[in-house]
């Protein structure tokens, strides 16, 4: 049996006349797609053409919720307390569950977007209220997030199934956090490059970081951003390099 390695991305991001990536060709190449709930990106037309796509392509719908912050795309830090992130994130899934159920698919897993990505990686106590609203929705969806975060902490103490995220198109720092959007070393927008890490990440486990030490992530799923300069041409290396070294793209969900 040949070994298997998820792959995802960020889509549906695009809302109203703003369109963000390409994403029928992206649902093409990934096998499961982030797609964002209304709150930082995304709208009710563009979360029902992300369902059918995950139905046509057979790829696994998974709901990706964010802060409330559609002019910052859900990437700056809001002080939202525990029991609102808790509330809105059943918003978010609700919302695009029904839009699935109407396309013939279900939500099969769950991924924080942006700066509440990065939160539920440290705060112990909003990593926890996350993980217990998933579970009150639906106790069999899988959390997709950080390694050895609060959010794998939390979702191992609510009894759900926690799958590890390494991102291919994202520069490490040493203790196993990106670097900082807006440094140089932050973005990897190169398909050869991106295809590299790739397969450094799904053959060892681990990525090299911008110090030149060693980062062990043992990732479940490997990701590429949708609104990533090149990323479909990133995404159709990355396949290619993966699945010429013997692995099956498959989802983890």
């Amino acid at each position: 049996m040949r070994p298997a390695i998820d792959l995802n991305s960020d889509l549906g991001e695009s809302f109203g006349a703003w369109r963000v990536g390409d994403d029928e060709a992206m649902f093409g190449l990934v096998s499961s797609a982030n797609v964002a709930c209304g709150f930082h990106a995304g709208d009710p037309a563009t979360m029902a053409e992300s369902a059918l796509r995950a139905a046509r392509h057979g790829v696994a719908l998974g709901a990706h919720p964010g802060y409330r912050d559609l002019v910052g795309f859900g990437r700056r830090a809001l002080d939202t307390s525990p029991v609102e992130l808790a509330a809105e994130l059943l918003a978010q899934l609700g919302a695009l569950d029904g839009v699935a159920r109407a396309a013939g698919v279900r939500v099969r897993y769950v991924k924080a977007h942006g700066a509440l990505y990065h939160r539920l990686s440290s705060d112990e106590v909003a990593a926890r209220a996350f993980a217990e609203a998933v579970a009150a929705y639906d106790p069999t969806l899988p959390i997709l997030g950080a390694p050895a975060s609060a959010l794998e902490r939390a979702a191992d103490a609510t009894g759900l199934r926690f799958a590890r995220e390494a991102f291919v198109d994202r520069g490490y720092v040493a203790d196993g956090s990106l670097v900082p959007r807006g440094e140089p070393s932050a973005i990897v927008d190169d398909p050869a490059a991106a295809a590299d890490r790739a397969l450094e990440l799904a053959e060892t486990g681990g990525i090299t970081a911008d110090d030149g030490s060693r980062v062990e992530l043992a990732p479940d799923s490997l990701c590429l951003h949708g609104d990533t300069p090149g990323a479909v041409d990133m995404a159709r290396a990355v396949r290619a390099a993966l699945e010429g070294a013997g692995f099956e793209i498959r989802t983890f969900a």
